[in-house]
């Protein structure tokens, strides 16, 4: 009896396909039992199932690659895409960030964060990759090391001398850097990571984060605050998340933060929720950072405060 090979093809290619989807289904039910099970009571943020997988596999034309032939980092001008209000670092500000960097009004003072103040803001993400979280197992079997760089790209079939090349290096340089004076950085390569590194520092009573905006903007909007909550203590660790061929997360834990959740109503009538902190030792900070020229008060008096952008997980101690 002749074998046609050609008819079987396309029922080999059905089950192949079913089989991805079934595995990718399985993946994100499989995170959503392991963050039920060690966070029982922590409602997962929106930032945390914005880098979950779909539970449906799209076409490949049409879905992000991550695994072996392809990947879909997006490398702006080559550099990591980093937009204001992320990471506050505590160097010196020029005279374009204060007169052309319409997120100056980012920053504010503790004490103007009470009902009925109104700011005028927008948020944004820190990065531009819509990238999800791999598997713990399968995250773990990939390098993450400067030095396995040729063995990284070639995995991910990313060009050497590629802009996304370049963006792939920078995250895990900044990874790699020692961590200021006294602070304690991690970065996490899948969810579960995220987890054991925060729980291991903050104890497994945590509650995460995030700005939640419903409304998308690229301009500033007038915001009015309608309720204020404050929490955890000074206690916290911040994940921000980076440009890389899937999720990875900056993170870092401070002794020196407030959180507060916050509800905002805009001008149309738009309700959001922001997450605000406040940073309450700038005694470190270069006197010329972007927040004292815009705040007008001097480092180490006052605590500064700015609102995070919608991809970044603060966990803070219940």
């Amino acid at each position: 009896m002749e074998f046609h090979f050609h008819l079987l093809l396309p029922i080999l290619t059905f089950l192949s396909v079913a089989l991805v989807a079934s595995q990718a289904a399985a993946d994100d039910v499989s995170r959503d039992a392991y963050w039920k099970s060690v966070l029982p009571n922590a409602p997962m943020p929106k930032a945390v199932k914005d880098s979950l997988p779909a539970k449906l596999i799209e076409d490949k034309s049409t879905s992000v690659d991550v695994g072996k032939g392809g990947v879909n980092v997006n490398a702006g001008k080559g550099k990591p895409i980093r937009k204001p209000g992320t990471k506050v670092g505590v160097g010196k500000a020029t005279e374009t960030q204060i007169h052309d960097n319409p997120n100056v009004a980012l920053f504010f003072l503790e004490k103007d964060l009470k009902r009925g103040a109104k700011m005028n803001l927008y948020f944004t993400k820190t990065t531009n990759a819509e990238t999800t979280f791999l598997p713990r197992q399968e995250a773990d079997k990939i390098p993450f090391l400067s030095e396995k760089m040729p063995e990284i790209l070639d995995h991910f079939s990313v060009t050497p001398d590629s802009k996304e090349a370049e963006v792939m290096k920078n995250t895990i340089k900044e990874c790699e850097e020692p961590g200021i004076k006294g602070e304690e950085k991690y970065c996490a390569t899948s969810l579960e990571s995220m987890i054991a590194f925060t729980t291991s520092k903050l104890g497994k009573n945590v509650q995460p984060i995030s700005t939640e905006v419903e409304k998308k903007t690229n301009k500033l909007e007038e915001y009015r605050v309608s309720g204020v909550k404050k929490m955890g203590g000074e206690k916290s660790v911040v994940c921000h998340k980076q440009n890389y061929a899937y999720a990875v997360f900056y993170c870092h834990k401070t002794t020196t933060t407030k959180a507060y959740m916050v509800s905002l109503v805009g001008v149309d009538g738009t309700k959001d929720k922001a997450v605000a902190v406040c940073h309450t030792d700038t005694s470190t900070w270069n006197p010329k950072h972007l927040a004292f020229q815009v705040l007008k008060v001097k480092p180490g008096t006052v605590p500064v405060c700015h609102y995070l952008p919608e991809d970044l997980v603060v966990w803070v101690q219940n």
